[in-house]
Order: C-alpha cells, then sequence, then structure tokens
C-alpha cells in the first residue's frame, strides 16, 4: 500500500442509535490510533423513528465518512410481518444495495484501498458481500465476552449434538459454558435462540467465517471468558478492545433544558444518595408494575431520579414515548409525598446522570452498554433485566462477578409477571449500603477500566494486535 493510498474500513451497524452510536466510537478509535486508515460507515435506513438521526453522524473527524442507503417502505412492511426474523432478513435485503454502495466508493477513488467490513452481530449476511469483493469481515460484537461465548457454545449443541434449542425454553436445564464459572441456567439464555425464526443458529455460523470478533469489553473485566475464547481454536481471534463508552451527543433545545434541570437537582443532593432507576431505550412498564416501582422507592426512603418512560400503543412498531403527566400511572399523591425527595423524568442522559456524584446506585435492564457505563462512572448495579441478552448480562453480574443486586435476574419484559415492591424495596436498600461488597468490587474495576485503553493496557494492546491484522491481509 503506498503512503498516499488509505486502508478503507466498511462499517454497517444494524440502523438503531445504540449500534450505530458504537460503530461511530470504535470507528474514532481506529482514527485516533492510526492514520492509515479511513472509515465509511453505510446507514441503512428503517422506515421508524429510530433517534439515529441526532447525534452520531455529526462526526468532527473527516476521515469518517456516511453514506445513507435509500428507504426502501414496501419491503418494510413485507419483512415486518415475521418480527422474530426480522433482523437478519432486513439484512438480507441490504445485500445488493450495499455491494452497489460499496463498489462506487473503490471506483471513485484512486487513493484508498479496501481494508475490510467491520459488521455489526446482526449484519452477517454482509459477508457475503465481503467475501465477492475480496475482503475481509471483522465482527464487532456489542454484547459481553460471556455472552459471545455462551453463543458459540448454544450452536454447537444445536449443529454438533443435533439438541434442539426451543426445547429448554421455560425449563429448569442448566448447562456448563466454558465462558462461564457456573453452569448457567436457560432461564437466562437470550430469547432469540429459543426462536428458530431468529436465524440465530445461522448468526453464529457466520461469526466463524471471519477474520476475528471485536468485543466491547476488557480483559480485566472478563479474564476467564476472554481466555476461554482465545483458547477455542474453532472461533476467530476476539479482540477486547473496551470499554467504548458512548458520549452523551449532540441535543435538542428541548433535551438540553431537560439536561439541565436534571443536572440542576442532583446539584442539590448529598453524594452518593440518589438512586437512578433507567430501563434503556425500549425500556417501559406497564401501570401494574410502575405502582409497584412507586411504592418501592417511597418505602426505602432514598433519593430517587427514576426514567419512567409511557409504552407505545401495542399495535405499533415504536419506541417508548413521554408521559405528559406521569401521575396517570403513579399512585395517587405519589409525587407530593416525594417532592425534593425523588424526581421523575422522561428521557435521561444517562452518563451524565451516572458520572454525577450525587447518584451513589443504579438499577437497570443490563443492557451491555449500560453495564460498562456503570463500571465506568463506578455506581453499583441493581439487576432488572428486560430483553435481548440482557437476561445472561445480569447473571454474570450477580452470579459470577457477585458485583451487583438481583431484583429478579430471568424477568423477561413479556412474561407477565410483576414483581411485588417489597423485593424492590429490599433490593434498593441494599443496593444503597455504603457497606455494600459489590460497590468495592465496582470501585476496583473502574480504576482498572481507566487503564486499560492507554499504552501498555491489555485494550490498548489488542487494539494494536486488530490493525496488525486488517493491515496484514491487505498486504
Amino acid at each position: 500500500m503506498s503512503v498516499e493510498e488509505k486502508a478503507t474500513l466498511i462499517f454497517i451497524p444494524f440502523p438503531v442509535l445504540s449500534h450505530l452510536a458504537a460503530a461511530v466510537q470504535m470507528a474514532k478509535l481506529l482514527l485516533e490510533r492510526d492514520e492509515r486508515f479511513s472509515i465509511t460507515i453505510i446507514v441503512m435506513r428503517l422506515p421508524i423513528d429510530t433517534k439515529i438521526s441526532s447525534n452520531p453522524k455529526n462526526s468532527p473527524d473527516s476521515r469518517i465518512k456516511f453514506v445513507d442507503l435509500p428507504q426502501n417502505e414496501s419491503n418494510f412492511a413485507e419483512l415486518s410481518k415475521s418480527p422474530k426474523s426480522f433482523p437478519r432478513r432486513f439484512a438480507e435485503s441490504q445485500k445488493s444495495l450495499v455491494r452497489e454502495t460499496v463498489e462506487k466508493i473503490i471506483e471513485g477513488s484512486k487513493s484508498i484501498r479496501l481494508a475490510g467490513f467491520v459488521l455489526d452481530m446482526f449484519c452477517t449476511p454482509m459477508i457475503d458481500v465481503a467475501n465477492e469483493l475480496g475482503a475481509p469481515s471483522y465482527i464487532f460484537f456489542t454484547c459481553s465476552a460471556a455472552t459471545l461465548g455462551l453463543f458459540f457454545h448454544l450452536q454447537e449443541l444445536s449443529d454438533g449434538e443435533n439438541q434442539d434449542l426451543t426445547e429448554y425454553e421455560n425449563s429448569d436445564a442448566v448447562i456448563s459454558v466454558p465462558t462461564y464459572v457456573n453452569p448457567v441456567p436457560a432461564k437466562v439464555w437470550p430469547s432469540l435462540v429459543f426462536e428458530k425464526e431468529s436465524g440465530f443458529v445461522d448468526f453464529m455460523r457466520k461469526f466463524r467465517e471471519t477474520k476475528g470478533i471485536i468485543v466491547n469489553t476488557f480483559l480485566e473485566f472478563e479474564p476467564h471468558a476472554i481466555k476461554s475464547l482465545s483458547d477455542d481454536e474453532k472461533i476467530p481471534p476476539v479482540y477486547p478492545v473496551g470499554p467504548i463508552i458512548q458520549p452523551g451527543g449532540e441535543e435538542t433545545e428541548q433535551s438540553k433544558q431537560k439536561h439541565n434541570e436534571i443536572i440542576e437537582w442532583l446539584n442539590e443532593q448529598p453524594n452518593s444518595s440518589v438512586v437512578f432507576l433507567c430501563f434503556g431505550s425500549i425500556g417501559c412498564f406497564d401501570g401494574d408494575q410502575v405502582k409497584e416501582i412507586a411504592v418501592a422507592l417511597e418505602n426505602s426512603g432514598h433519593r430517587f431520579l427514576w426514567s419512567l418512560r409511557k409504552p407505545p400503543p401495542k399495535e405499533k412498531n415504536e419506541f417508548p414515548g413521554e408521559y405528559e403527566n406521569p401521575g396517570e400511572v403513579l399512585p395517587e399523591g405519589f409525587l407530593e409525598r416525594t417532592l425534593g425527595i425523588g424526581k421523575i423524568i422522561g428521557w435521561a442522559p444517562q452518563m451524565a446522570v451516572l458520572s454525577h456524584p450525587a447518584v451513589g446506585g443504579f438499577v437497570s435492564h443490563c443492557g451491555w452498554n449500560s453495564t460498562l457505563e456503570s463500571v465506568c462512572c463506578n455506581v453499583p448495579m441493581a439487576v432488572w433485566p428486560l430483553a435481548a441478552e440482557q437476561q445472561a448480562n445480569a447473571f454474570q453480574l450477580v452470579k459470577e462477578f457477585e458485583m451487583a443486586v438481583e431484583i429478579k435476574m430471568d424477568y423477561r419484559k413479556d412474561c407477565n409477571v410483576v414483581v411485588g415492591a417489597e423485593k424492590i424495596e429490599k433490593a434498593i436498600r441494599q443496593l444503597m449500603d455504603p457497606e455494600n461488597e459489590g460497590r468495592v468490587k465496582v470501585n476496583a474495576l473502574n480504576e482498572k477500566s481507566r487503564m486499560v485503553m492507554t499504552k501498555g493496557g491489555s485494550s490498548y494492546d489488542f487494539l494494536g494486535s486488530l490493525i496488525v491484522d486488517v493491515m496484514n491481509n491487505i498486504s
């Protein structure tokens, strides 16, 4: 490769905010480390509001280019008929568009050389496009290393031992998984594992075809899982390069105002006195559960900041919204009785809140990004998973690491179970206890998380190894 040529990586994230934002941060990490790279992020389009128009694309780095693919609403209507297989089929439907786009990028410039594709975990159909163009593929896996190992192990059970994974659904079975120290109950496996339509096994087969898997974690956080993956010769090289934390991003005038109100309220609270409740971009509860949470918060006596989201209409494929009047779903008089002690909000600037000294505990849906943020902000967690791989994350934090408090580890959003106020209150009291052992463990990890990305740190070194591999594949 000549001095003038740039090694161009094509990033293809799944088109939702958290996945696009993570891809942008990963791209920036590579660019900061090596000036030989240029990066193009191809943004596929869903005809629903996925919240990706506001922030991540406003990148100040001229070496990151964004290409928007056209939207196909008629195609979307057809794909939406089968929600469980939607991610795989949607990515499949975009292959020809992606191929044409990448070919134009290569033909349009003599100063770039295609170095490879960095693909979202849900975009494995694009491996075929990379192969057709003679380029290597890497997966960018935004969950934990332990979960990656669980996925590979379950795929092996399905393919190698001909086990029907759907038979484990709702069972009390536990199995040994190499990336975990403790046997893992089927009740905390991600729901897509049990859904044949999801194409889960196909995803994992495709993972094995790649040149490597980039994982948003760090060696000191998941030493056992990372060693297990690295020792398995049937798994491509794994590069733990995290923690890659998504910044708060550019806000609208309305959200800036809300942001300021929240921070001003926190400024008035004593250090480590506030429990923060936030359940991610799709996290919301029905009225009965909301009331139980409210009773628990009031009875606990702790100060609280609660991101309370309004469930979307059941027939609509939308993200949760905002309540105009939260009082309509809260117990009568709750807002008046907790005035000054608690604050109900809608949207939350999560990183800004977690990094505020007033916050002493985080009741979370246990998404992996939120888990890393809690570690990086030195705030212990109480886990209340809702969907995706969050139950597996909760199991890891509670049972493997003993660094989080359990509310209900195997909770699922669609299980029609209401967790009682007493259970929630007990968890909040335990979480906010200054002697909580998890607090000590999070503090130790927090210190390590600040070192791993610097020169000589484990993530710094793994990123260096990844760059060497990418450059070797094109030289």
